[in-house]
């Protein structure tokens, strides 16, 4: 028997969450580092998940002997970025599988990321994803980043259904205190990146975005 209301649509994090950009995120930062006479530690990563670019290049810049401009931190590290996307990036586990077994029951989904309309939409062509969400949310569409809730309760309103009734799948903590700071149903899918960190709060942490007990929240409300 299930004991959470009816989970009437999905909201997607992106990075970490629906690709390995963390990884990727991770050696382009560390080179960044190294140019400065230091490497990427768990601290400066934790600093740096789930926030907006410019928010995580700040607490970056703060484990610098010497700060620089959060937003030219950030040039520099697009630039190696993106070297290194072509050759690195993948979908995580179970992604397309979870998408087919959505439309397969007609549950309206959507990406709710930190990161800016232009990296997003990038990363949905390359894989073909952009017809698979015709609803995202980016860092342009808010005022406030994650963890505040601002996201996921726009994400509510733009698919139509209470925060209540949304499942909200996230890697980091910080997108997790977002999702449940919204009232959103949210599971946590952890990473050798982020599970360093505090996942109280979600509903239960999954092992993949195909974890029985996610698909188990639909299937008992439309077997």
């Amino acid at each position: 028997m299930s004991d959470h209301l009816p989970i009437q649509a999905v909201a997607f994090d992106l990075d970490g969450l629906m690709f390995n950009t963390e990884h990727v995120f991770f050696l382009s930062g560390d080179a960044l580092l190294q140019r400065r006479g230091k490497t990427m530690t768990p601290d400066i990563l934790r600093g740096m998940m789930g926030r907006r670019a410019l928010e995580g290049f700040e607490h970056l810049s703060s484990h610098l002997e010497k700060p620089e401009d959060p937003h030219e931190l950030w040039l520099e590290s697009q630039e190696i970025f993106r070297s290194l996307l072509q050759e690195n990036l993948k979908p995580m586990n179970g992604l397309f599988e979870l998408l087919d077994y959505l439309e397969e029951l007609d549950i309206p989904k959507c990406v709710a990321t930190s990161s800016p309309r232009p990296y997003l939409e990038t990363l949905l062509v390359q894989f073909d994803l952009t017809h698979r969400f015709p609803i995202s949310l980016t860092a342009e569409d808010v005022t406030h980043g994650k963890p505040h809730p601002e996201i996921y309760l726009n994400a509510a309103e733009k698919m139509g259904v209470a925060p209540g009734r949304m499942l909200v799948l996230e890697d980091s903590e910080t997108g997790t205190k977002s999702g449940v700071g919204a009232g959103a149903y949210v599971v946590s899918i952890p990473h050798e990146y982020s599970n360093y960190g505090d996942f109280s709060s979600a509903q239960f942490i999954a092992d993949s975005l195909t974890d029985a007990r996610v698909l188990d929240l639909f299937s008992t409300q439309h077997s």
